[in-house]
């Protein structure tokens, strides 16, 4: 079984920073792509930033230059550092992973999601 566990959503005000963290946890053989969606009140879910095993980042139009995703494979964690955010900025993240566990083939993991709020 492999969890995939988010922390780090809060209130924040505008322009201020927040780093979500997420962490794969169970029988993991090897993790892949790591990354960062969101979903907005109703709005569809959105890319944030994806990063591969290898360190590769890509990240949604609109959050360029003011958030930053790394991860840690030792940890089997990815991270979002979150700068100058802006009230458009609140949503539920959702971490995914593409992971493969023992003895199975890999596949797409998702988080419960955790609150972030942008607002003075």
């Amino acid at each position: 079984q492999v969890q995939l566990v988010e922390s780090g959503g809060d209130l924040v005000q505008p322009g201020g920073s927040l780093r979500l963290s997420c962490a794969a946890s169970g029988s993991i053989f090897r993790v892949y792509d790591m990354g960062w969606y969101r979903q907005a009140p109703g709005k569809q879910r959105e890319l944030v930033a994806t990063i591969t095993n290898g360190g590769s980042t890509n990240y949604g139009n609109s959050v360029q230059g003011r958030f930053t995703i790394s991860r840690d494979n030792a940890k089997n964690t990815v991270y979002l550092q979150m700068n100058s955010l802006k009230s458009e900025d609140t949503a539920v993240y959702y971490c995914n992973a593409r992971v493969q566990p023992n003895f199975e083939t890999a596949r797409d993991y998702w988080g419960q999601g955790t609150q972030v709020t942008v607002s003075s």
